[in-house]
């Protein structure tokens, strides 16, 4: 029955992003409303929907690890995992406001939640701190859109205005069919993976994040896949700015006393987050898009970090060698590539038109 429930999460994970995707971009294109802010705000916060129920649900049930993990453990996830297999379908052009405002946002909320958890414990006062920031983000996004240029990767239409309610319907069904696949698909991986003895953080860092970033995954694959990569990529540096603000927000206040960290999260897979934060800006800078080849570089990437997480919870032989291999030998020649693609980028940067 668990694989059934993993393979009923994943079809309904599929046609939700499907749904999901089609129905906020039709909505963007009647209201005049920039794709890339409703990557920003409406699916990027829906698709994030997974995370707050099971976060929140684990806060208030005691289990910390697996809230916490799964807010650290889905930011990874978003930018190494979903940019680079989006990258990889199709090279993701940048608009500028995401360089300079979207990015730099979500690498401070990441320093912000990091900064939160250096003492072993969100607070409920710093949840709410954190709620109240989303509400700022999320009226600031909307009040200046209209001021920003048309973005790179606009969808561009030659049929009359979609109506609205048919796709706002489309849309709000999209989004529960995301949870509700959401939801199978993590109980059951969840389920595979306590019968194998895997403690909670490790839970909250791989099968639950992963399985709450599904609709993450299908609707950015999907919207690069139809040519909507403003929708992709403002839906993961959405993601991951709600997740901190939100999710992580709304699990400290749940928490009956504050949410309680790890030092192992703390020491290791934060700063992982952070890393995987600050990367995207040179990322992105560097002609203003994310290609193959960077994607490639991000997906490496998440699973070497997974393939540690996975032997570090086995207390596996190999752990030292591997930490030591990647901490002198991958982690240098991923930094010397993108401080190469940034140095080639500052080269040429009179010949490239930005966004």
């Amino acid at each position: 029955m668990t694989a059934v429930w993993i393979l009923a999460g994943l079809v309904l994970l599929v046609i939700g992003a499907e749904a999901l995707v089609r129905g906020a971009s039709r909505i963007a294109l009647r209201l005049g409303v920039p794709p890339l802010v409703i990557g920003l705000t409406v699916v990027a916060f829906g698709t994030s929907a997974p995370e707050v129920g099971v976060s929140i649900d684990a806060a208030r049930s005691g289990r910390d690890d697996v809230a916490f993990g799964n807010v650290i453990g889905s930011n990874t996830f978003n930018v190494l995992f979903i940019l680079g297999a989006s990258a990889l379908v199709a090279p993701l052009v940048v608009a500028r406001k995401l360089v300079r405002i979207d990015i730099p946002v979500m690498i401070g909320t990441s320093m912000l939640a990091a900064w939160m958890a250096s003492d072993l414990r969100v607070t409920l006062w710093e949840g709410v701190a954190l709620l109240a920031l989303l509400v700022v983000f999320t009226w600031a996004t909307v009040r200046f859109s209209k001021n920003d240029p048309e973005p790179a990767g606009a969808p561009v239409s030659d049929a009359p205005p979609p109506r609205f309610l048919p796709n706002a319907a489309m849309a709000i069904a999209g989004l529960g069919l995301l949870m509700l696949g959401s939801s199978w698909f993590v109980d059951g991986a969840s389920e595979l993976a306590r019968s194998f003895g895997v403690d909670e953080l490790t839970i909250g860092l791989t099968l639950v994040a992963a399985g709450t970033s599904l609709p993450e995954v299908a609707t950015s694959i999907l919207a690069s896949i139809r040519g909507q990569r403003d929708i992709a990529i403002g839906n993961v540096v959405g993601s991951n700015i709600f997740n901190i603000l939100g999710v992580l927000g709304a699990a400290a206040v749940a928490a009956p006393d504050g949410l309680r960290v790890s030092q192992t999260a703390v020491s290791f897979d934060t700063p992982v987050m952070l890393a995987a934060a600050a990367g995207c800006l040179p990322l992105a800078w560097t002609g203003f898009r994310i290609g193959r080849r960077e994607g490639v570089v991000l997906l490496a990437m998440y699973l070497a970090y997974t393939g540690f997480i996975v032997l570090d919870a086995q207390n596996h032989a190999a752990v030292p060698f591997y930490g030591r291999v990647m901490t002198a030998v991958v982690l240098p020649l991923v930094v010397a590539g993108i401080a190469w693609s940034v140095a080639r980028a500052w080269r040429r940067r009179g010949e490239v038109s930005p966004g």
